[in-house]
């Protein structure tokens, strides 16, 4: 008997409960449910797709095609600083870059390149292309050294830095 009390105060309360919600949902109003997409009313989602801030414009003061890259090689001017990563090409002004954070990789077309200096900057790993060939240079810091087209005659293409501490 006590138990069919006991089930008995549990309906009624879980009733009063259930009738206390529709109440403060429904407002007196009629039950109608709005949805539309998030998207349209959200500010959205911001996607890091590592291309270089400002590509076009570099490309079109430049000449230099930036196209991907961690933020921790940035295009500066060389006279700047003096720890920056120089390289240098044929037929134009010194390219510097300054480097941050313990690593970074930059993808790049920077034609040319016969040199590199690398000042105070951390060990750098540089790929380059000439014809079909894909040559690699590991340069440790505080160190000028012929690269590319100083060392093989041919005409060479700058795709990649990296560097490491």
């Amino acid at each position: 008997m006590k138990s069919h009390i006991a089930l008995a105060r549990i309906l009624g309360t879980a009733a009063a409960a259930g009738a206390l919600a529709w109440a403060v949902t429904a407002g007196g109003q009629p039950s109608h449910t709005v949805t539309g997409p998030v998207a349209d009313s959200g500010p959205g989602y911001a996607v890091e797709d590592f291309n270089y801030p400002n590509a076009e414009k570099v490309l079109a003061e430049t000449g230099i095609v930036l196209k991907r890259g961690d933020g921790n090689i940035v295009l500066a001017d060389c006279a700047s600083g003096q720890n920056l990563l120089r390289i240098l090409a044929r037929d134009r002004a010194d390219v510097c870059f300054k480097v941050t954070g313990d690593a970074g990789f930059l993808a790049l077309e920077l034609k040319s390149v016969h040199g590199v200096r690398t000042n105070d900057v951390k060990n750098t790993h540089l790929e380059m292309t000439a014809a079909d060939d894909r040559v690699k240079y590991d340069i440790p810091a505080k160190t000028w050294e012929g690269v590319g087209e100083s060392v093989d005659g041919r005409d060479h293409v700058l795709v990649e830095i990296r560097t490491t501490k």
